[in-house]
């Protein structure tokens, strides 16, 4: 008996809507390791570490600020899966905590923040994105020093701003690079233990400091 075709309920598309569809996860990888190093790059750098043509870039991106919120959506999903697991983790809540700074550094979700920022609009979706990403953040940061030794002076926006500054580290290859973040991470966390001794000089950053950037 002849096997019946699945039919699907999603609509064909045309052959070059099919092609820009298929390209899509190529440009938006592209865009980010592009826009993530060079946030000045045009939109035909993206194209060429793409491999694909300058119109096809622009089917599916009327603009390099379309593009740009693309990458930056992209940055805050994988951000929140990251959060969302650091939350849901039942380790020792100091090796929670832990894993997901070194969960952050290597997925250079905040880097994606550091270099764009300033570079487009955010859209309402992106600023509900980052609403949820400050919750999961608080969380995190609230259950660390309750019962995993983080101490009592730090707040969500030092971790940020550790972050990228651990994120600029760049020498040698992408290999050593790595190396050297994760050994520069874990002198920043032996920092944020409370056995620390000393008292943080100066106030944390405000959040509207950090927002501001995000400002055109």
């Amino acid at each position: 008996m002849k096997t019946p075709e699945l039919v699907s309920d999603e609509p064909r598309l045309s052959g070059r809507r099919a092609q820009a569809r298929r390209n899509d996860p190529l440009i938006r990888a592209a865009a980010r390791e592009v826009f993530t190093a060079h946030p000045e790059a045009p939109m035909s750098a993206v194209a060429a570490r793409a491999g694909v043509g300058i119109s096809a870039l622009y089917r599916r991106y009327a603009n390099k600020e379309d593009l740009l919120r693309q990458v930056a959506r992209d940055g805050l999903h994988q951000y929140l899966d990251i959060a969302e697991a650091a939350v849901a983790d039942e380790r020792d809540p100091w090796i929670a905590f832990t894993a997901f700074m070194e969960a952050l550094l290597d997925a250079q979700t905040v880097a994606i923040t550091m270099n764009l920022a300033g570079m487009f609009t955010p859209d309402e979706a992106l600023y509900a994105m980052s609403m949820r990403a400050a919750e999961l953040n608080e969380a995190i940061v609230t259950r660390s020093k309750r019962r995993g030794g983080l101490r009592k002076d730090v707040v969500v926006d030092d971790l940020s701003l550790i972050l990228e500054q651990v994120s600029s580290i760049r020498l040698g290859d992408d290999t050593r690079t790595g190396q050297l973040r994760r050994r520069y991470l874990e002198l920043c966390l032996d920092g944020l233990r409370s056995n620390g001794k000393g008292k943080l000089p100066g106030p944390p950053p405000a959040p509207d400091e950090l927002a501001s950037r995000w400002s055109r």
